[in-house]
């Protein structure tokens, strides 16, 4: 078991297929407001995700190395994808969850409170448009809003709601 997470470490590799499961850690910020508890979440870069809304909204995460403690890196991928330090604070393990690309994300919950103006997102480059040999640079997180629950999982990629549900009742 992990300290952090409370967890066994996993295998890299699946028993099914073989290949390589991709790993991603993160944080997801909390705040109590009289409307009850917000979380902050990050709108997805590129040109994929610019007019979706349901399912493209994300804890600020990424994707770590089997060698590297998920703690250390969900701090580290918060700092890249914000471009703002990773808050101090209790983290409270929210576990893991398989997306439906097979990714596994383990998150943790601190309580903090961030403006979305401050932060200074990271870039990736891509080529686009698909085959026309130019590539182009976007930013990790388009932007970041609070959301309470209930909205929150209308707006959250599907798996990561386990989260919400998990912190709501790590609150109760």
């Amino acid at each position: 078991m992990t300290e952090k997470t409370g967890r066994t470490e996993k295998t890299a590799k699946t028993e099914k297929t073989g290949k390589l499961t991709k790993h991603s850690a993160g944080l997801l910020l909390f705040r109590n407001t009289d409307d009850g508890p917000e979380v902050l979440l990050g709108h997805m870069g590129g040109p994929f995700w610019a007019r979706k809304d349901a399912g493209a909204w994300t804890v600020p995460k990424g994707e770590y190395d089997p060698d590297e403690p998920a703690w250390e890196a969900a701090r580290r991928e918060f700092q890249e994808e914000l471009g703002v330090a990773p808050p101090d604070g209790e983290a409270i393990p929210l576990g893991d969850v398989r997306q439906t690309n097979g990714k596994i994300v383990t998150a943790w919950a601190v309580e903090a409170d961030l403006d979305p103006a401050s932060i200074a997102p990271g870039t990736f480059v891509m080529e686009w448009p698909p085959r026309s040999g130019r590539t182009q640079e976007f930013p990790e997180l388009d932007r970041v809003a609070w959301y309470g629950l209930d909205r929150a999982r209308e707006v959250i990629v599907k798996a990561q709601a386990a989260f919400l549900d998990r912190l709501a009742e790590h609150s109760d």
